[in-house]
């Protein structure tokens, strides 16, 4: 079974940047979209971005569009998200998240996630 395991969260004051890191298992995890999501205390999970199983196909949610990028190094078994520009309302645990197939905006499409790891934003 895929195994997803994230890291790279931290304390950061607002303007600065982090880079998380999730790395998999498995070797055919290539087979994989994985997508990034993000809860904070008392919202609902929502979806950040996602990477096509070949990285040729990216998505961000408008929030972070300009300030966050998404790349997969397959080599490695693991997939980034550079976080730039970093705001208090990015403040959240995220998580990776891998499902077969390309990239849906659906948080019940994805089968396998992390433990998570949190990000603050605060000065």
């Amino acid at each position: 079974q895929l195994q997803l395991v994230e890291s790279g969260g931290g304390l950061v004051q607002p303007g600065g940047s982090l880079r998380l890191s999730c790395v998999a298992s498995e070797f055919t995890w290539d087979y994989y979209a994985i997508g990034w999501f993000r809860q904070a205390p008392g919202k609902e999970r929502e979806g950040v971005s996602c990477i096509s199983l070949t990285g040729g196909a990216t998505y961000y949610t408008d929030s972070v569009k300009g300030r966050f990028t998404i790349s997969r190094d397959n080599a490695k078994n693991t997939v980034y998200l550079q976080l730039n520009s970093l705001k208090p309302e990015d403040t959240a645990v995220y998580y990776c998240a891998a499902r077969w197939g390309p990239c849906v905006s659906n948080v019940r499409s994805y089968a396998y996630w992390g433990q998570g790891t949190q990000v603050t934003v605060s000065s």
